[in-house]
């Protein structure tokens, strides 16, 4: 069923399919996934949009190669009006073969819907070459759609979205953007064997964005500003540190990352001018589907050549505040302190690293700054893909992979992080001349190592 046929109020009716065709509707019982789809829902229900689509992001990164995942999420964004967050969510990662018609269906009648005919072309051919007899009807009423579209600049009697109206009518704020997987792993899905199965009870942790106070006269202006050092450690820190935690069987983490909505419908990484309060706390918890047990949050300092960092660890059962760190460094002193540092929360929490033969092996990095760098470069690339950051307020990369270069090697991680980067770089137009590196011979890297040549 198309979410039109919903918003219309006509009844549902099953998607033509065989018996061997995942479901158009979600199967309630496979365990976690259901649950937080009607979470979501009842967040879109509620106009919380950001709270819904945190939830989606999680989701699909887990089950997105289920049919019934795909098609409940474009067809509850349908239902409730978000129509330009299908195409966002859903157009990058949908395939016919493997997700069925029905949220194909979904996806043309949201291009349809922003007026978009070549779009809508695209994924109607795809359906046709699906050679699905029983969904021939339907999909040759869309191909006369579409060629009325193309003629008449309009469309009769299908509902239009208009974006204009809709970013002007959005709220200015501040979302959180929750980063569950390591940064670098987005875009090598495809590649097998490359994290750990998260399963079990597991401890959940967050490590939020670092409050930067006193570091900019005007917050404001500096958040339409390139990425700066300060505001790049900011995001890249609670990076590292999820993480590291992703790769121990006792935590589930996240990095919760603030994204400026601003009227027009522009969006932009937030700065945080002060430290986290409890209300702030208590409002990323009441976010976060699953939960937490821990949050990491902190403030970042720059006098003169040094850098100073507090770091508090919340227990969230009782909300009170069990550990402080503080270090300091300087250009010269920065990888052995943030080594240090890493050390000590690996410590406190009692981390300990997966056993060998699940995803590639953890091993912390011997240049944190380097690393950090590169963190914050896709990081960067990644909110422009997902329309959070103007592509204009991404900094020179070519600085980045020439740092990076020379530590790709070692470990496994690292060769995944740099073939993430070229296919970042290059999906934007912008990959630096570059000249081969050395890599990890781990089989997880060999593989993607051939993406960037397909």
């Amino acid at each position: 069923m198309g979410f039109f046929d919903r918003l219309a109020g006509k009844p549902a009716s099953p998607a033509p399919g065989n018996e061997n065709e995942a479901p158009s509707a979600l199967d309630p019982s496979l365990s976690g996934v259901a649950p937080r789809l009607i979470t979501a829902r009842e967040k879109l229900d509620q106009k919380d949009l950001a709270g819904a689509m945190a939830i989606y992001e999680d989701v699909i990164a887990t089950a997105g190669d289920r049919a019934d995942v795909l098609v409940t999420v474009s067809g509850d964004l349908g239902a409730t009006g978000y129509i330009p967050q299908i195409i966002e969510l859903i157009a990058p990662r949908y395939d016919a073969t493997r997700h069925g018609p029905a949220t194909g269906i979904n996806l043309i009648q949201a291009y349809l819907a922003v007026r978009d005919p070549d779009a809508a072309q695209h994924v109607l051919d795809i359906l046709f070459a699906l050679k699905r007899p029983e969904l021939d009807d339907r999909l040759h009423g869309f191909s006369n759609a579409i060629a009325e579209l193309m003629n008449n600049g309009d469309l009769q009697g299908m509902p239009k979205f208009d974006t204009r109206a809709a970013d002007e009518a959005a709220a200015v704020g501040v979302a959180l953007v929750s980063i569950s997987k390591p940064i670098w792993s987005y875009g090598l899905e495809s590649v097998a064997e490359i994290l750990p199965n998260k399963e079990g009870k597991l401890r959940r942790v967050a490590f939020t964005q670092l409050s930067l106070p006193t570091a900019y006269p005007d917050p404001e202006a500096a958040m339409k500003l390139p990425e700066d050092e300060l505001g790049r450690l900011s995001r890249a820190l609670p990076l590292w540190f999820a993480e590291t935690f992703y790769f121990s069987p006792l935590y589930s983490p996240i990095a919760a990352l603030g994204c400026m909505h601003e009227p027009g419908g522009v969006r932009r990484p937030m700065i945080f001018s002060t430290e986290w309060t409890v209300d702030n706390l208590k409002k990323l918890i009441e976010t976060t589907p699953s939960g937490l047990d821990y949050i990491f949050t902190g403030t970042l300092r720059r006098e003169g050549p040094e850098f100073i960092l507090i770091l508090r660890v919340w227990e969230v059962k009782k909300l009170r505040e069990r550990k402080q760190f503080t270090i300091r460094w300087t250009a010269a002193t920065a990888d052995a302190e943030l080594t240090k540092l890493h050390e000590y929360i690996r410590a406190f929490m009692e981390w300990s690293a997966y056993p060998e033969g699940s995803g590639i092996p953890y091993a912390a990095p011997s240049t944190p700054s380097v690393w950090l760098d590169a963190l914050g470069a896709l990081l960067g690339m990644f909110l422009v893909e997902k329309k959070l950051m103007p592509k204009d307020q991404l900094p020179p990369l070519a600085p980045v992979f020439d740092a990076f270069a020379t530590h790709v090697f070692s470990p496994p991680a690292s060769s995944l992080a740099w073939v993430s980067l070229r296919l970042k770089a290059a999906s934007l137009g912008l990959e630096p001349t570059l000249s081969e590196v050395l890599m990890s011979r781990h089989p997880a890297v060999v593989r993607a190592r051939a993406l960037i040549s397909a």
